[in-house]
């Protein structure tokens, strides 16, 4: 039995593999510029649940503006928390969103929310 030699062949054709590699290369520098967002969302977080230790707004709101000096947090500030009270206990959340620029006049937006635990 005799089999031809392009059955024998096998792996990627020259198109593919640019193709690959240009995905590869997309997804490569969107995730550079979204794992800082993801940071300093995270960092909000941890400043957020500080803050609620806070027993009046003016204080919760200083306790954020000094965490967030010290963490470089530059998206949001105290102002724009909201501070409410739900059975004696504190509760401060935050809501944002950041601007990634892709290409051209493509941007990537990104909302950030949440409240203290």
């Amino acid at each position: 039995m005799v089999t031809s030699i392009k059955s024998k062949q096998r792996g990627i054709s020259l198109l593919g593999l640019l193709f690959s590699a240009g995905v590869l290369v997309a997804v490569t520098v969107i995730g550079v510029q979204l794992v800082p967002t993801v940071v300093e969302y995270v960092s909000v977080q941890k400043a957020v649940n500080r803050a609620a230790m806070g027993q009046s707004v003016a204080e919760v709101r200083e306790i954020f503006d000094k965490t967030a000096a010290l963490d470089g947090i530059r998206s949001i500030t105290s102002q724009d928390l909201d501070v409410t009270k739900v059975v004696d206990k504190v509760v401060v959340s935050f809501s944002y969103e950041r601007e990634i620029h892709l290409a051209g006049p493509a941007y990537l937006t990104l909302k950030y929310q949440g409240s203290s635990e």
